[in-house]
């Protein structure tokens, strides 16, 4: 199948081309189809399958189709401002041959700009929830000539606790339109999809919690206190050079990496604690293979599709299986091998055995070379608790005590 079946516009033809997409993928040939004869879309996909795509390409040959008005005829609602960015960079590849115009709204930045691009009239807007309902109570934009709505990753908005604001915006938007509704699962979301889609919607199931044959997985048991030792040989290898690290808090995540930075590894960091222009940061770098290692909470599992990933690391077991598939599917695209790596204590055994049964395959267990796992905790110098300790008390004012000044 090629894309020519689908009767695009040549316009949207040429920028596919462009972006070299050979042929679509599963998610977009069971989604474009009905979705460019005007049914509402429930669909399965996790980030990487050609899911943004599969909804941008039928929404915008829509909008190619009917008048333009001054107000938005499409919205893209998703859970993160790096997503927000992504959807909007595949929106502008994709509709760089026509004159449709896209507008990004997401928080973490000054609010000018973005009202500038509203008040001036876009076609499409690609949002986080919170901001662009501040935008709606601003009157900045409205959507009376609303046509097709997209929530993107709802099971992802849902666990972040986005469904009121969810809501709220349902309230301004028209009943009659088009709706796409996509996530990694449709479990947690049936509830949610009565209440914004047609009763005939489609369902598209295409991707299952799977990994691709293209990665390989191992674990590597070890005691909390020798982790970042035993990462740090790991990062010896010179076939990680371009490692996702996964930490299970923002607090971890920030200390692995002024460790790393402290052992002259290339580091830098994202997560919700970040500013938008350092995460923006970070992500490039990273990108363009100026730092080798990014440091990441769980807000980068989804919707970061950063091409050329060797190396997956779990510094922390997930929380839950799913989020496993979800954080290893970084690397292993395209069809290059990717490798997933993941720190195994005593304590994270139940949890082991949870993703192997999801995985439903028994994964690796490996040693590292030059590490005497029998080393007692207490051996191991806790050196951030030092440093920290040292700081304070060098602050700390010398007071003298009533015998020493009597003295």
């Amino acid at each position: 199948m090629s894309f020519n079946q689908f009767n695009l516009d040549p316009r949207l033809l040429k920028s596919v081309q462009a972006m070299d997409f050979e042929e679509p993928t599963p998610i977009q040939s069971a989604t474009i189809p009905p979705a460019l004869a005007g049914r509402d879309i429930l669909g399965s996909a996790e980030t990487g399958t050609g899911k943004t795509a599969a909804f941008l390409l039928p929404l915008l040959q829509k909008l190619i189709n009917t008048p333009r008005t001054r107000e938005p005829r499409a919205l893209v609602v998703v859970p993160t401002r790096e997503l927000a960015l992504q959807v909007a960079e595949h929106a502008e590849q994709l509709s760089r041959n026509t004159n449709l115009r896209v507008a990004t709204v997401y928080g973490g930045v000054g609010y000018g700009p973005q009202e500038q691009a509203l008040r001036k009239g876009v076609d499409v807007v690609i949002a986080t929830p919170g901001r662009l309902l501040d935008h709606l109570e601003k009157r900045n934009v409205n959507f009376m000539s609303l046509q097709v709505l997209v929530l993107d990753e709802a099971d992802r908005m849902l666990d972040i606790g986005f469904l009121p604001d969810i809501r709220r915006i349902m309230r301004q938007v028209p009943k009659e339109r088009q709706t796409f509704l996509f996530s990694a699962t449709l479990q947690p979301i049936v509830a949610l999809a009565r209440e914004v889609t047609r009763g005939d919607a489609v369902r598209v199931e295409v991707e299952k919690t799977a990994t691709p044959d293209t990665i390989s997985h191992a674990l590597y048991p070890v005691p909390e206190h020798l982790k970042f030792q035993l990462l740090k040989r790991l990062l010896e290898d010179d076939q990680m050079d371009t490692v996702l690290i996964f930490a299970r808090t923002k607090h971890r995540a920030d200390r692995i990496v002024r460790d790393l930075q402290r052992a002259k590894i290339q580091a830098t960091v994202i997560h919700g604690n970040r500013s938008q222009s350092q995460r923006e940061a970070a992500l490039e770098a990273f990108k363009r293979g100026r730092t080798r290692v990014l440091v990441a909470t769980d807000i980068a599992a989804r919707g970061i599709d950063v091409e050329g990933i060797s190396h997956v690391v779990n510094y922390d077991v997930p929380m839950q299986a799913e989020d496993y598939v979800h954080r290893i599917g970084r690397t292993g695209r395209a069809h290059a091998i990717g490798e997933a790596y993941t720190l195994v204590t005593p304590a994270d055994e139940r949890m082991v055995n949870r993703i192997e049964y999801v995985l439903q395959q028994k994964l690796e267990r490996r040693k590292v070379d030059g590490i005497d796992y029998r080393t007692p905790a207490a051996r191991i110098p806790d050196t951030e608790a030092i440093r920290r300790y040292v700081e304070a008390n060098r602050r700390r004012p010398q007071v003298a005590t009533a015998g020493a000044r009597a003295r």
